[in-house]
């Protein structure tokens, strides 16, 4: 069995000074430990993880971004962004090579207020998508991240008035669709295709995780081929110390 976790720690210094980090890690003993938005420059942070191999992929620009994998496993090969300048400044592809699969942690561009990233966002789910379709035809893929889009209305609280918002325009709705009709399977909707209420990532305003007036944007996304090897999708709404929780998975 592998446990895998994904997290956007929304600036790990932060997130380990709340003492969830590491209490968590420890309860859950993942095999991997996959982060996004970890705002660091290389030097910035030693992390206190006896066991795990660490690799890192810092943004060029400074406290911005940024991904790491915490692996217990050494793999076969690690790659850093998808081999395109105009997407590799910032931090936000690690790949590992296992002999099995492929597992990667991935910060998805935000379209932005007033949608002012949203072009750039469409080119980079194109490049995203063709990277991943690439590698699985060679093993399978599992990739998991911030992804910045809640694909349908039951991933949101309140969908009726954030149609043209950043992480649920049809723009981004269409390209996870895509993505899902590419061979893809988001694994928490394969387990629980019709669960309500059930988000990953909070606003810091209105009291929103009080509420639970959430979204549903982080996730593991795997190759077809894998879903009989699926054991459960998780997330950990009640873990702390970020405006995103934890998400998982379990594989046989």
């Amino acid at each position: 069995m592998k446990k895998f976790i994904s997290w956007n720690v929304n600036g790990l210094r932060a997130c380990i000074k709340k003492d969830c980090f590491y209490e968590f890690i420890k309860a859950e003993d993942p095999d991997a430990v996959c982060l996004q938005e970890t705002k660091l420059q290389e030097g910035q942070l030693e992390v206190d993880l006896p066991g795990y191999h660490q690799y890192w992929n810092y943004a060029d620009k400074k406290g911005y971004s940024g991904t790491a994998i915490f692996a217990k496993e050494e793999p076969l090969s690690v790659s850093y962004g998808i081999g395109i300048d105009e997407h590799d400044h910032e931090g936000r592809v690690i790949t590992l090579e296992y002999p099995e699969y492929y597992l990667i942690t991935v910060y998805t561009p935000n379209s932005q207020d007033q949608l002012a990233r949203l072009d750039y966002r469409m080119t980079w789910e194109d490049d995203f998508l063709a990277y991943v379709k690439g590698l699985s035809e060679n093993k399978p893929v599992i990739y998991c991240g911030d992804l910045n889009v809640a694909h349908k209305e039951i991933d949101l609280k309140n969908p009726s008035t954030n149609r043209r918002n950043a992480g649920f325009t049809d723009e981004e709705r269409a390209k996870m669709t895509t993505t899902l009709e590419s061979g893809f399977t988001d694994t928490f909707r394969f387990f629980y295709p019709d669960l309500e209420k059930v988000y990953s990532w909070w606003s810091y305003r209105f009291r929103a995780r009080e509420k639970n007036a959430g979204w549903r944007i982080d996730y593991f996304i795997v190759s077809d081929s894998l879903q009989p090897r699926l054991k459960d999708a998780k997330i950990y709404t009640d873990v702390m110390g970020s405006d995103h929780c934890p998400v998982g998975l379990i594989l046989e």
